[in-house]
């Protein structure tokens, strides 16, 4: 495929969205910034042609322990080439749980100015594909990111239940948001 071609294919898909009301456009999941960037080049163009501002959030993967995207940026690679776009948000979700997650959520929130945002997995998954970490588990490690003061959005991916989400919002009401660094 083009760029040209999954930039029109975005379009079509953040033109739906809005007309369907969404409040924020969350592009996630991201293993390559250069699909990221058709995805983000497509709602830069519906937001002029409709002048209107709608939130946009950015979520990348951390695929495995060396802390680099599928593509192969670090934490500070993948930052810089989605910086230029006025974002609500930048963070990670998928393919870590959240105590993988956690140093790479550590390094993102030094450098940037924007919010931060983790939604990672319910663990990693079993030789089935199944998330085994319960609610109680997986919380303590976002109560971590919490209390280090990583994060200004949390939420999760693969493996999470309502019973885990429930339980991380509820102890997300216990702490402040992450303070955008000065200077950063």
């Amino acid at each position: 495929i083009t760029f040209d071609e999954l930039r029109i294919a975005y379009k079509q898909q953040v033109e739906a969205l809005i007309d369907g009301g969404v409040d924020v456009l969350l592009v996630e999941t991201i293993f390559d910034t250069l699909n990221a960037k058709a995805a983000l080049f497509a709602i830069e163009e519906v937001k002029e042609e409709r002048n209107i501002d709608i939130p946009i959030m950015v979520s990348g993967t951390i695929t495995d322990a060396s802390g680099r995207t599928l593509s192969g940026q670090t934490v500070e690679a993948f930052l810089l080439s989605i910086s230029h776009i006025p974002l609500l948000s930048v963070g990670f979700n998928c393919a870590l749980g959240a105590d993988q997650l956690q140093p790479y959520l550590q390094r993102l929130s030094n450098e940037t100015d924007f919010y931060t945002s983790a939604h990672p997995n319910a663990g990693l998954p079993n030789a089935f594909g199944e998330y085994e970490q319960t609610a109680t588990e997986m919380n303590v490690l976002i109560e971590a990111y919490l209390k280090d003061g990583l994060i200004n959005i949390i939420g999760g991916c693969c493996g999470t239940t309502p019973e885990h989400i429930k339980l991380i919002a509820d102890t997300a009401t216990k702490y402040k948001p992450r303070l955008i660094p000065v200077n950063v």
